[in-house]
């Protein structure tokens, strides 16, 4: 009998040590995403999901972030192995630029391009606003200070050749720019979002807005000038009253990575993301814009090797930088 029990013993001793064995085997990765309530969230959580039923000796989790520069400042200081973020955030970090002025990081990598984050350059129906040029002399919200919107309306200033002083410049975050409009206070104003965005959405029910369009020439002026825009349109009835496609700029929303993670493991994430694309659409409505043909769009800063593997052997151009 105690032959038994001590048979019995070893093998459970044995059962456990291989089942420990296994489970210390995996790999365990975190992403960054945003708030609850935006879109970063919901598609960190499905991608995170089809990453660890695909692959078996890894464990992925989402986890809730402030966003771009919160989610790269995480990324940048090896705290966390993946995060979303826009593609013009991720060109200041690696540049040290922007909201990175006090040093640049070198270890952001791309997995992905996903979805477009469109500017929107609202003015009122007969403002006689009709092209970029038109906002000289006008009341302009720029967007909220050392915010993304600002950088980018920065860079298409410089494009345009416009500065601050042809205008009369306010430094307004979205909800607050909307509400200049509705007390009349406004001319233009810049918002950089997904579309719709819900501001926009509120001011379009009160008053008669319209979206600036930009021409062919200057988009390929700026999308040559500056890498994360992407051209891009808001299509018609997006917005109530705005019944036109409306040309604009976009930035990405990237998914990243840290450059320490082993370009085999990326490779078979990357892999495994796009064999199984279809499992994110019921997830969230921006997930329909998410498709390998557009991985590589706007893509701001270096691939990682072994996300660049993968697109190699679907043929695709590697972005040189």
């Amino acid at each position: 009998m105690m032959r038994k029990t001590t048979v019995a013993v070893a093998v459970l001793c044995l059962l456990f040590a291989v089942f420990a064995g296994a489970a210390s085997a995996k790999t365990f990765i975190s992403i960054a995403t945003g708030g609850t309530g935006g879109t970063y969230y919901p598609l960190g959580g499905g991608i995170a999901d089809i990453l660890t039923r695909h692959l078996e000796d890894v464990q992925v989790t989402s986890e809730t972030g402030n966003a771009s520069v919160a989610n790269i400042n995480l990324l940048g200081t090896h705290q966390i192995e993946m995060a979303f973020a826009q593609n013009d955030i991720a060109y200041w970090a690696a540049k040290g630029t922007g909201p990175f002025r006090k040093g640049a990081y070198d270890n952001i990598r791309v997995v992905a391009s996903l979805y477009p984050e469109h500017v929107h350059c609202i003015t009122l129906k007969g403002s006689g606003v009709k092209d970029i040029m038109d906002i000289k002399g006008r009341r302009v919200s720029v967007g909220a200070p050392g915010s993304g919107v600002q950088g980018d309306v920065d860079a298409i200033l410089k494009v345009a050749g416009i500065k601050y002083g042809d205008m009369q410049t306010d430094f307004l975050d979205f909800n607050n720019t909307t509400q200049r409009f509705k007390d009349g206070q406004l001319d233009v104003g810049f918002v950089v979002a997904g579309y719709p965005t819900s501001s926009i959405m509120d001011l379009a029910t009160m008053h008669d807005v319209d979206l600036v369009e930009f021409n062919e020439e200057f988009l390929s002026k700026l999308v040559k000038e500056y890498s994360y825009f992407v051209r891009s349109v808001i299509p018609a009835g997006t917005y109530q009253g705005v019944d036109h496609d409306v040309t604009t700029p976009a930035v990405m929303a990237l998914l990243i990575c840290d450059a320490d993670l082993p370009a085999d493991l990326v490779y078979r994430m990357t892999k495994a993301l796009w064999d199984n694309i279809e499992e994110l659409r019921p997830i969230h409505a921006k997930a329909q814009l998410i498709t390998l043909e557009t991985a590589l769009d706007g893509v701001s800063v270096p691939l990682h090797d072994g996300a660049a593997q993968f697109y190699k052997e679907k043929g695709m151009k590697i972005p040189e930088f």
